[in-house]
This record gives C-alpha cells, sequence and structure tokens, in this order.
C-alpha cells in the first residue's frame, strides 16, 4: 500500500487494518504486516491510500 502526499493525518483507517499495521505520525504509516486487504483505502476520507502496483 502507497500512502499519498493528500494525507491529512486523520486516523480513520486505522481502526479498520485487521493487522494493526497502520500508524499515524505526519500521516498514515502502513508496516510490514498488510496483507494488501484494501480496507484502509475504502475508509480513507481523503482517497491517500492506493495499491502499490510493484
Amino acid at each position: 500500500m502507497k500512502v499519498t502526499d493528500c494525507c491529512v493525518g486523520c486516523g480513520q483507517c486505522v481502526p479498520f487494518c485487521p493487522q494493526n499495521t497502520i500508524t499515524v505520525f505526519v500521516r498514515a504509516v502502513i508496516g510490514d504486516r498488510c496483507t494488501q486487504c484494501l480496507l484502509c483505502i475504502k475508509y480513507c476520507p481523503v482517497g491517500a491510500i492506493m495499491e502499490d502496483m510493484e
């Protein structure tokens, strides 16, 4: 997963991560345990999280 510069650091994605791997400082940071479930994308109110195609 990739967090873009559009992230406002609101943290609304955090409670929806089943792996509990998202932390928020200035903006969201997605950790190594991410399973690409896409829930963070669904619940991001500003569309700042994208699927990393690499």
